[in-house]
């Protein structure tokens, strides 16, 4: 990887701190330079623009994302150990201080749910992905025989993301110390396994 690409990675790991605190859509290049020290020209000559900054904070989470949550669940064997695997880690990153506002693209999904543009149709097709993902991994399980045959597997991926939605709400805006126990208690409940 070039310096240029070494520097731009390090300051969208900043910018995605600092968005899981402010929002993506009051990030600016402005605001990430005094973050960062960096010079306001030295960010525009990486980004262009502030939408294009957002964007790319946006791509860096998701990225992120599927680092942190998506490969490691992956390395587990197919089926229930998988998908419980994905759904402890998507929790408990929560609680791993990488993002100390909480998770960028949940919040960013409330901030920019009614404004059409680029970094919204981002934020669906990462949140498309991420239902399917869950969908694809119960179907999985449900085909190994660890999942009750009749299980609605649309209605479960629905509610699986829903419990991750109530924790991160809950531990973002209640300061609730149950968040994460209670979301892997429903998805023990859902999926018919011990807590």
């Amino acid at each position: 990887m070039s310096k240029k690409a070494l520097t731009r990675e390090a300051i969208l790991q900043q910018a995605v701190r600092s968005a899981s605190q402010i929002g993506i859509s009051r990030l600016t290049i402005g605001s990430l330079a005094e973050q960062s020290g960096l010079s306001k020209s030295g960010l525009f000559a990486h980004f262009g623009s502030k939408e294009a900054l957002q964007l790319a904070v946006v791509q860096a989470a998701q990225a992120q994302f599927v680092e942190e949550v998506v490969k490691p669940a992956f390395a587990q064997p197919r089926g229930m150990m998988r998908l419980r695997a994905l759904f402890h880690a998507w929790v408990l990153r929560l609680y791993a201080g990488n993002t100390p506002g909480g998770c960028p693209l949940l919040a960013a999904a409330y901030e920019f749910d009614d404004q059409p543009g680029a970094i919204r149709d981002a934020l669906v097709a990462g949140q498309r992905w991420q239902r399917d993902t869950l969908q694809r991994l119960l179907q999985d399980a449900q085909d190994a025989g660890e999942l009750a045959a009749d299980s609605n597997i649309p209605l479960l991926a629905f509610m699986l993301f829903g419990l991750i939605q109530s924790a991160h709400h809950d531990h973002q805006l209640l300061d609730s110390q149950d968040s994460a126990r209670l979301a892997l208690q429903g998805f023990a409940q859902l999926c018919g396994q011990a807590p």
